[in-house]
């Protein structure tokens, strides 16, 4: 996929917003990051999604939809052991629901300081509506998912963690095992889900009619909550 970076004073740029010129989409954001220069500024890779004119040009920065970030955390799967299927079951599902305008997913084994810096990063840097991870949840040594991310999440959503847990005992009493973590760092909604794909199906879906809302509350939007349809 053409590529490029794109560098300049862009406040509020997240990661993918479109941005336009003369009426046409040209840049999607990918990711922002630091160029190496003396000293370093700030840049943001962008997919090229139309031919751009050299020079000076005018972009408006749109949002065409929700940005998604899911992180698989397994041991076995960052060495490549195993394969994932829940990482991109969780893209399946939300892009189901609501308009996505980028998907991306991470490996990572159970570390907790990585999770906390990758959740920080997709956060409060690259601007990712929605930052969903799975796996890690439970009681096992290594599970440290639900620690990383009560360290850093704002406010947290104790009816999503009652309703994921409310789904899991519907179907098994295991369920109460599950120590899921839901709550919203800057303007980013952060869920920790169940390492299974049926699992991730069974606590997720219950989610699913209420992201929309919670992100539009989360970044702004006045309108009362009674008028929600």
């Amino acid at each position: 996929v053409p590529a490029l970076l794109f560098s300049g004073t862009a406040p509020g740029l997240r990661a993918g917003d479109v941005l336009a010129a003369e009426g046409r989409n040209v840049l999607r954001v990918e990711s922002a990051l630091w160029w190496p220069e003396r000293p370093a500024r700030r840049a943001w890779l962008v997919e090229v999604l139309a031919p751009v004119q050299a020079g000076e040009v005018r972009l408006a920065a749109l949002r065409p939809g929700r940005s998604l970030a899911w992180i698989t955390l397994s041991d076995k799967g960052a060495e490549g052991l195993r394969q994932d299927a829940s990482g991109p079951l969780i893209e399946e599902l939300v892009a189901a629901r609501l308009p996505l305008s980028l998907a991306r997913g991470f490996l990572l084994p159970d570390d907790e300081p990585a999770l906390r810096a990758l959740l920080t990063d997709l956060a409060l840097v690259q601007g990712f509506d929605l930052i969903l991870t799975t796996g890690g949840t439970g009681v096992a040594p290594r599970d440290v998912t639900p620690e990383a991310t009560l360290a850093v999440i704002e406010k947290r959503l104790p009816g999503f963690e009652r309703a994921m847990t409310a789904a899991s005992l519907a179907k098994t009493p295991f369920g109460a095992v599950s120590r899921a973590v839901a709550g919203t760092l800057g303007q980013s909604l952060i869920v920790n889900l169940p390492g299974s794909p049926k699992a991730v199906r069974e606590c997720l879906e219950p989610l699913l009619p209420a992201l929309a809302h919670t992100l539009d509350k989360l970044q702004g939007d006045p309108a009362e909550c009674g008028s929600a349809g």
